[in-house]
């Protein structure tokens, strides 16, 4: 399957660049180019991307405000935030928009193609050590209200705490599988159901929420 991809970002260097190396990964073709967020709303509108790889600092309409756009129209949308710092406010307020990940700038080829094809494939980019660090430093860190806490667990079985919380740790599915002795696709189904339940977009909305109500700290 070859993953539809446009490309945001508000200098055309960079974006010639990530062309020619997206491109070359074979099952990757870049559709739309966007210089700043506005147009990027108007062409995932006109091209229908799998994957929207947005620069988070752009004049005008940044990646922040343009995920919210984008998401507010299609909440399936699968957006993937491209950033200069690995603590990066900006990043984290566009993850928390509904983006599904992020990845920085000068990430090396073989990940930032695998980056996309997992947020393609409906999976979350979260880098635990990045993430943890965005949550720290940009998260309000005043405990969760003890009601909020226990709203939030009791929607979820046993089981599924300690997925949220293995999530919440930076775990892959196949991770999550072998701590637990079950099957990844038993995995998959536990993470798909916490989603659900928590009204949650993503992998990365759970680790936020994870941290926020002192499931993890």
């Amino acid at each position: 399957m070859t993953i539809r991809l446009l490309l945001v970002d508000d200098q055309a260097l960079i974006r010639a660049g990530f062309r020619m190396i997206l491109e070359e990964a074979g099952d990757i073709d870049v559709v739309g180019e966007a210089p700043d967020g506005a147009e990027a709303v108007r062409l995932t509108s006109e091209v229908r991307p799998d994957v929207i790889l947005m620069d988070v600092r752009m004049p005008g309409v940044d990646g922040i405000e343009a995920t919210h756009r984008i998401m507010a129209r299609d909440p399936a949308a699968r957006v993937l935030i491209l950033t200069t710092f690995d603590l990066d406010e900006y990043a984290f307020a566009a993850l928390r928009a509904g983006a599904s990940g992020f990845v920085l700038k000068d990430v090396p080829v073989d990940e930032l193609t695998r980056a996309v094809r997992a947020v393609a494939d409906g999976d979350a980019v979260v880098s635990p050590r990045v993430t943890r660090s965005l949550i720290t430093a940009y998260t309000a860190r005043l405990p969760a209200p003890a009601g909020r806490v226990q709203a939030v667990l009791d929607r979820l079985t046993p089981r599924e705490r300690e997925v949220l919380r293995a999530v919440a740790a930076g775990l892959s599915n196949t991770e999550i599988a072998d701590q637990l002795v079950v099957s990844e696709a038993t995995v998959k189904t536990h993470v798909g159901s916490v989603l659900a339940k928590l009204d949650l977009r993503n992998r990365v909305q759970a680790v936020i929420l994870a941290y926020e109500i002192g499931l993890v700290g």
